[in-house]
């Protein structure tokens, strides 16, 4: 039998080289990837963050390789943006850590962190924001959008620039040095922050060509496919935290009969008959898509069970698709906001495991840019 060496030693040696590394001829080894999400800790989150941001982390946790890394981050400094009751936003950021746990997601298999308790990032966005120019973030359109929450307007063209805070228009740098402090490589958003996106691969882009190295990658919108929740009350419009109307949305803590009474007066239309037409029937096509992501099918297929049917079939069934959705998150909810001492060890588990990863791309950072040696 020839042995393997002088089987090898016949081979041309790149080949011979792939062979020793167990890869094979025909394709490049597999490139790790690093996943960054992040959600503000304000307000108990709804249903819609649930069918959007938790079933897609919930879904990268499952499927995502072994070897690929993933950070979910409480975005504290963020929050701050806006005005908010100290006390409240203290109790918001301990109930989204334990959010996140009763949803599902494994502090074993990802790192899971409060943003505000690593000062890495900070330090980060300030380096970044010495090399972004003011134009680009002029440019930014989602401040408008978060002011004009804040202020109960009807649209962005009511909003006075004058009540910008310097950290709103800021933040997408800070956002920038949430992903670039870990060398993200893809990033799990929404719509609405896709530009926030792009500006973070353009100040990734514009820090490399400054140092002449590729010290940070260019991210990868991490385009997954979510379910578009829409207010109950008002279905032109985003389910939201801030809404006025607490009827708008359901809640990961509200109970059966409150899901019940949510659901039962949710806004629809007086057309015969269950289609699924967003543009023109936009409360039945809501609830169409609820019960779609409830059951994971497709809402199409769902609209076409209810065809002959009428809303109060259809609301029947989203009532109970939601509580058997949400009975196990919530009662997992109360269980952990009991067991303080838990939260406080994870979130320092979380905290270490996130410092370890920044402070090497720190370290870099400063000797790059002439801070340390």
């Amino acid at each position: 039998m020839i042995s393997i060496a002088r089987t090898l030693r016949r081979l041309p040696k790149n080949i011979a080289r792939r062979r020793c590394l167990g890869t094979s001829t025909n394709s490049e080894p597999r490139k790790r990837k690093v996943v960054f999400s992040g959600i503000q800790p304000t307000g108990i989150p709804h249903l819609g963050n649930y069918l959007g941001a938790f079933q897609n982390w919930l879904k990268l946790q499952r499927d995502s390789h072994p070897d690929d890394q993933l950070i979910f981050s409480i975005v504290g400094w963020h929050a701050l943006t806006l005005p908010q009751d100290p006390k409240a936003l203290l109790q918001s950021r301990n109930d989204m850590l334990a959010v996140l746990l009763a949803i599902g997601l494994d502090p074993k298999r990802c790192i899971i962190f409060h943003q505000d308790e690593n000062p890495d990032h900070p330090e980060l966005a300030w380096i970044l924001s010495c090399l972004t120019p003011f134009g680009k973030l002029r440019r930014m359109t989602t401040w408008k959008s978060r002011l004009a929450v804040s202020r109960n307007a009807n649209n962005e063209a009511e909003i006075d620039e004058s009540l910008l805070n310097t950290g709103l228009f800021t933040y997408p740098v800070l956002q920038a040095a949430d992903i670039l402090a870990y060398k993200a490589t893809n990033v799990p958003v929404g719509e609405d922050q896709q530009q926030h996106l792009e500006l973070t691969r353009d100040i990734a882009e514009g820090f490399n060509k400054a140092v002449s190295r590729e010290l940070f990658p260019l991210p990868e919108y991490g385009a997954t496919a979510s379910k578009r929740i829409l207010s109950l009350r008002d279905p032109t419009a985003k389910m939201s935290k801030s809404a006025a109307d607490s009827n708008s949305r359901i809640l990961l803590t509200d109970d059966y009969q409150t899901i019940r009474r949510k659901v039962r007066s949710a806004v629809t239309d007086s057309t015969p008959g269950v289609t699924f037409d967003p543009e023109n029937r936009p409360g039945t096509s809501n609830l169409i898509s609820i019960l779609a992501g409830c059951t994971g099918e497709d809402a199409t297929a769902v609209a076409r069970r209810y065809s002959d049917k009428g809303h109060g079939y259809l609301k029947n069934d989203v009532v109970e698709a939601v509580e058997e959705m949400l009975k196990e998150p919530r009662s997992e909810l109360l269980r952990l906001k009991s067991d303080q001492a838990y939260l406080k060890s994870i979130s320092e588990q979380g905290s270490r495991e996130a410092r370890q990863i920044s402070s090497r791309t720190m370290e870099e950072v400063r000797r790059l840019v002439g801070l340390s040696i």
